[in-house]
């Protein structure tokens, strides 16, 4: 072989890596974007929940979420003064005929929840980290895809079903709710005269 034709192979050789490259790279950069995507319209998705919810619950009576976020509690009227009690920790003692109570005010709706979301997050993402972590340690594997492959062989595989078997496109929920039953009336027909 002369010299020519090695440099001509190894500039194929090196031409069929680049491009094996380029796509991992090019692979990379769309499952971030996927990923960055994804994690998008979930925020959205979130923001637009919480923040339609807190405008209903604004709507459906002002004075008590008010009362809710800043943690005053003040006695306007007979129906919220009884709401207001309910929601203080009264101390009460009877010294003789008089009665005697003492109201210590209550944490904010809004710093109770704040609060309580943060210790459910710290124990979620704390409990997930030490399971995940957990079973990797015990399968003994080094990176992500030895994992993925040990999971793969440990779970049952997905059946392709290339080409479709049965209906795939439905003009609506009723069209698929009507075929599953057809579906399940026919597997329920060929059980009966098989037996």
């Amino acid at each position: 072989m002369s010299e020519n034709e090695t440099m001509k192979c190894e500039a194929k050789l090196d031409g069929s890596q680049t491009t094996t490259l380029s796509k991992e790279k090019e692979e990379r950069t769309f499952k971030f974007k996927a990923a960055a995507f994804l994690t998008g319209v979930t925020g959205v998705s979130v923001l637009f929940g919480f923040g339609t919810t807190l405008a209903a619950a604004k709507k459906s009576d002002p004075h008590f979420f008010d009362q809710g976020v800043t943690g005053r509690f003040e006695h306007v009227g007979d129906t919220q003064a009884t709401t207001t009690t309910t929601t203080t920790t009264t101390t009460s003692s009877m010294v003789g005929k008089h009665k005697r109570s003492i109201v210590t005010p209550m944490e904010s709706g809004a710093s109770l929840a704040a609060r309580a979301l943060g210790w459910g997050t710290l124990y979620s993402v704390a409990g997930c980290s030490v399971l995940f972590y957990g079973i990797w340690k015990l399968m003994g594997v080094n990176d992500l895809r030895e994992f993925r492959s040990r999971i793969g062989d440990w779970l049952p595989s997905i059946p392709r079903n290339n080409p479709p078997q049965g209906r795939t496109e439905f003009s609506g929920l009723n069209d698929l709710l009507q075929y599953i039953i057809d579906v399940d009336e026919e597997n329920k027909d060929k059980k009966t005269r098989n037996q």
